[in-house]
């Protein structure tokens, strides 16, 4: 299985490593259980959050093209996303059911399958034959309700959006100009965005639904009810238009609207072509991760060989090591090591459930898995994070093509109707 796992993980790689396969070989072994092979494989996610009827769907038509045909994403005035939707590419339309998606190993979605069968009949994929989908993958999500407690949704609707933040490339937050109201749910968001500042783009919609001096208030308004969530000294890029193939209503800004539509296919452009950078950066994210833990694990393995004798009994040792690490210096021994940040440390309480699960007897010490003629585990992930994989995303960005149009971002033949004319 593991050998499996290293050819088709070094599918994506192989071309450009020039022997150096290996690494991905060695971190889809590690990582085995934290994240599928299909998430190393599979394009750039965008994410689409937001409360209900902000324009999400109508959105993700405008951008495939699909307003007015039967594939359309149902859109109203009232609340109609109740499903998690993935829209990507297929040779034909067809809808895929989430039991499906999540029993496929080789798509990225089969984690999601420890949500319970409740929310996977709340997910729903559509597969068709777009340009735009053979590089990215759009997810709508249900529009966030105030009144509604999560529990009453019949799966963990936070968790679940989480593991999409996790993943996406970009993520739109869409706003109404009459949606403006932060609550619990919104607030609980934001608070699941926290470290992913980078990719989130604040979409302020429908706004030629407004006069330019009320639009100037909405904006204001918007920044003042977000200013609190966003704690960053650069806040979230912010695009202000109508995502929907109708003209623009009269005596609006639609010289400014339409700016804003261009540069954010730009953008969507920009995570496309940025796919290959981001997936290294992905694997070398995790590598780090791997490294703390192993030696983490490799500590408490020590400190429990250390303080047992011929007397001691093991559980006592064990929960006395695990209910206070610092007395043994276990964390403070891993940040005296180079490359480590203490931001980059876990949760000590997560090592109580883990070792749980995996009783610490059952581990040899990181000096076992060393041999004259492999060298030691450890030292070549530290190669990959340190030299590897940098100098592979430096060669990349070497050789990297002047960036597309934004006319092309929607693969040259299919891009979104042309609003400016009216239907």
């Amino acid at each position: 299985m593991v050998y499996i796992v290293c050819l088709t993980t070094g599918v994506l790689l192989a071309a450009i490593m020039k022997g150096t396969v290996w690494i991905c070989c060695l971190l889809s072994l590690l990582l085995l259980q934290a994240t599928a092979d299909g998430e190393i494989t599979s394009k750039p996610m965008v994410l689409f959050l937001g409360p209900w009827s902000v324009g999400k769907s109508s959105m993700i038509n405008y951008l495939l093209g699909l307003h007015d045909s039967p594939y359309q994403l149902y859109t109203g005035a009232e609340p109609t996303t109740s499903e998690f939707t993935v829209i990507m590419h297929g040779e034909k339309i067809r809808s895929v059911e989430g039991i499906v998606m999540a029993a496929d190993s080789s798509r990225s979605f089969s984690p999601l399958e420890k949500f319970g069968q409740n929310f996977l009949e709340k997910l729903i994929g559509i597969e068709m034959p777009h340009k735009l989908l053979e590089r990215v993958t759009f997810v709508d999500t249900p529009g966030i309700i105030e009144n509604r407690k999560q529990q009453e949704r019949g799966y963990p609707f936070n968790d679940v959006c989480q593991w999409f933040i996790d993943r996406a490339d970009l993520i739109f937050v869409v706003f109404d100009p009459t949606k403006l109201d932060v609550g619990l749910e919104l607030e609980m968001l934001f608070k699941q965005l926290k470290g992913r500042e980078s990719q989130i783009r604040i979409i302020l919609n429908k706004a030629d639904n407004l006069a330019t001096q009320d639009l100037m208030r909405v904006y204001g308004a918007l920044f003042w009810s977000l200013a609190p969530l966003i704690n960053v000294t650069e806040p979230p890029r912010v695009y202000v238009s109508s995502f929907w193939p109708y003209d623009y209503a009269p005596d609006t800004s639609r010289e400014l609207f339409k700016r804003e539509e261009i540069s954010l296919l730009e953008d969507l452009n920009q995570v496309i072509e940025n796919r290959m950078e981001n997936k290294i950066a992905f694997i070398r994210q995790h590598g780090i991760r791997v490294r703390i833990h192993g030696l983490l694990v490799d500590r408490y393995v020590q400190t429990f060989k250390e303080k047992m004798s011929f007397f001691s009994d093991p559980e006592l040792v064990f929960q006395e090591i695990v209910d206070d690490p610092d007395k043994f210096y276990i964390f403070k021994s891993i940040l005296a090591k180079t490359n480590v940040s203490k931001f980059d440390l876990p949760n000590r309480d997560a090592y109580r459930d883990f070792f749980g699960i995996n009783p610490i007897t059952s581990f040899k010490p990181l000096s076992a898995q060393c041999s004259y003629i492999g060298g030691c585990l450890l030292d070549k992930i530290e190669k990959a994070i340190t030299t590897e994989l940098p100098a592979l995303l430096s060669s990349i960005n070497s050789g990297k093509q002047p960036g597309l149009s934004s006319c092309e971002v929607t693969g040259c033949g299919e891009k979104p109707k042309n609003r400016y004319r009216k239907n």
